[in-house]
């Protein structure tokens, strides 16, 4: 009876560590994968050089004002990457708290 008690107390903590995620720090995360993403994307191409240099890459202008396969390209993009990454990280966390939320109120 007593270690069922205490499984009971311990998937209550667990349950209440895990449940909730801090979308503060999700957003941080998320924003530096994003920026960190797109600016090696462009300095690779850029490195690597040629003809054409990073024609699908450029595609991104339609989304980033001002984005191009330069240099200063490379900061903006992640500029706009980080801002990407950190909205989406953002409401990703927000949403699973919502969802976790639902799910077990207590």
């Amino acid at each position: 009876m007593a270690t069922q008690a205490l499984a009971t107390d311990e998937r209550g903590l667990i349950q209440a560590a895990i449940v909730r995620m801090r979308a503060r720090i999700m957003a941080v995360v998320f924003g530096l994968l994003g920026g960190v993403s797109v600016f090696a994307a462009t300095a690779w191409l850029l490195l690597r050089g040629g003809q054409q240099v990073g024609k699908h890459l450029k595609l991104l202008n339609n989304y980033f004002p001002g984005y191009d396969v330069t240099w200063t390209g490379a900061f903006l993009g992640f500029f706009y990457g980080a801002l990407v990454g950190a909205a989406l990280g953002f409401t990703l966390a927000w949403v699973y708290n919502r969802v976790a939320e639902s799910r077990d109120p207590a």
